[in-house]
């Protein structure tokens, strides 16, 4: 009953000192809260500070304009070929053989009948002279015969007289007509004998004049594939010897043709093309033919075009590859407008200001934004585009409608513009103090 008061008056102390903060446990407490504060205002001071210096630079956006231009448009399809000669030949053996002599080479110049080479002919010389000695004895066998029918002939005459006189018999006179019949008959046999020697020494003839090859036009030797003592064996299929070009003053140039593009391709149009010898001289030419039949190369479907190709200067050669941009229309006193400014559209003005708004503004949700932009045209039509200019350094919207391109500048058919007026291809942020 005595320590009553005495632990009473303990708890009262200790009470005394967590109020007053002298406990151990809340000492301990009250210096993390100071020190969590000390760093809380250590932040706020530091994103303050870089809020300030943010401000003091603020960004401003400037545009790139070009202005609308007036004139012709030309609207062009791209295509790549070669050039070739208007008429290539290829000259070739069409007997086998041995090959004696070569008489011309590459790039030499050669007239119609001229000869380019020989073959060797020791064999074709022995079938001649043994198709004409036929001939010959074909021919004596004629003359043979025709003496029996002359001597036939007189002898069944003698016959028919004595016959009349009853110097001979009937059955006499008939043997001696029979004779004469297989005279005549053999006289016709002999005949054919001698159209058929003449036929194969006819033959052997034009044989031996295949051993010997031609040019069979006036031109220039393109290649030649043959040397003095190659064997050419032509039992299937005709060795080609020499490739000859006939006047290259004048060429053609085929191309490959996109489907997506032979729409608009017609005989008679004019192009201008390319060649990696000379990349700054552009040659012209003029289409000559379309092929309906298609080839497809790797996956591509394209149609050959022709076109003809003066080279009178001689620049160009068979095998060139060439780059044509053909003319498929051309668009005269239009308003131009380039590419670019089609492509252009504005950035969001209030995505461009945030970084302007302050640290609080930067944090906090912002209002759905209005744009400050302007279209000068209600017309939504999904055919019409849009082109970009400037009033009170504000973009404005204008509405267009747009022609043909050449992948530079397009056509515009419609629209609230006129020449020289500027619109807006690019965007130049840039900032200030």
């Amino acid at each position: 009953m005595v320590s009553t008061p005495q632990k009473s008056s303990t708890n009262q102390k200790n009470d005394i000192r967590k109020t007053l903060g002298l406990d151990e446990s809340t000492k301990h407490h009250n210096t993390f809260r100071k020190y969590f504060w000390f760093a809380g205002i250590i932040v706020v001071i530091a994103i303050l500070s870089w809020q300030f210096l943010a401000n003091g630079q603020s960004q401003t956006t400037q545009y790139k304009t070009t202005n609308v231009s007036k004139g012709s448009l030309n609207i062009t399809v791209t295509a790549t070929g070669t050039l070739q000669p208007v008429n290539q030949v290829e000259v070739g053996s069409e007997i086998s053989g041995t090959i004696k002599t070569v008489l011309v080479d590459f790039n030499d110049y050669v007239e119609k009948g001229q000869i380019l080479a020989r073959m060797n002919t020791d064999q074709l010389e022995a079938k001649v002279s043994q198709a004409r000695a036929s001939l010959d004895s074909a021919k004596a066998q004629v003359k043979q015969i025709e003496a029996t029918i002359v001597e036939t002939q007189k002898a069944l005459t003698r016959y028919r007289q004595l016959v009349k006189k009853d110097l001979y018999s009937v059955q006499e006179l008939d043997v001696s007509q029979a004779s004469y019949d297989r005279a005549i008959a053999n006289l016709a046999s002999a005949k054919a004998l001698v159209a058929q020697s003449q036929a194969a020494l006819d033959a052997e003839l034009t044989t031996l004049a295949k051993a010997t090859i031609h040019s069979p036009i006036d031109g220039i030797v393109l290649i030649r594939d043959v040397e003095p003592g190659q064997t050419m064996a032509a039992s299937f299929q005709t060795p080609v010897m020499f490739t000859l070009a006939e006047n290259l003053t004048q060429m053609e140039l085929h191309v490959d043709v996109d489907e997506a593009d032979v729409g608009q391709i017609n005989v008679g149009q004019k192009a201008l093309f390319t060649v990696d010898a000379y990349a700054n001289r552009n040659f012209p030419a003029t289409i000559t033919d379309v092929h309906f039949a298609s080839q497809t190369i790797d996956g591509v479907v394209t149609y050959e075009t022709v076109l003809r190709v003066d080279n009178s200067d001689l620049l160009l050669r068979p095998g060139m590859t060439a780059t044509a941009d053909i003319l498929v229309k051309q668009i005269k006193d239009s308003l131009l407008v380039p590419n670019a400014a089609l492509r252009f559209k504005p950035s969001n003005e209030e995505t461009q200001s945030s970084n302007n708004g302050g640290f609080m503004k930067s944090i906090m949700p912002r209002p759905p934004s209005i744009s400050k932009t302007k279209v000068e045209s209600n017309d939504t039509d999904n055919l019409q585009q849009h082109v970009w200019t400037l009033r009170d350094n504000q973009p404005i919207a204008i509405n267009v409608t747009t022609g043909s391109t050449n992948g530079i500048n397009t056509e515009i058919i419609s629209g609230d513009l006129k020449a020289d007026m500027p619109l807006i291809i690019d965007t130049i942020s840039t900032k200030s103090e």
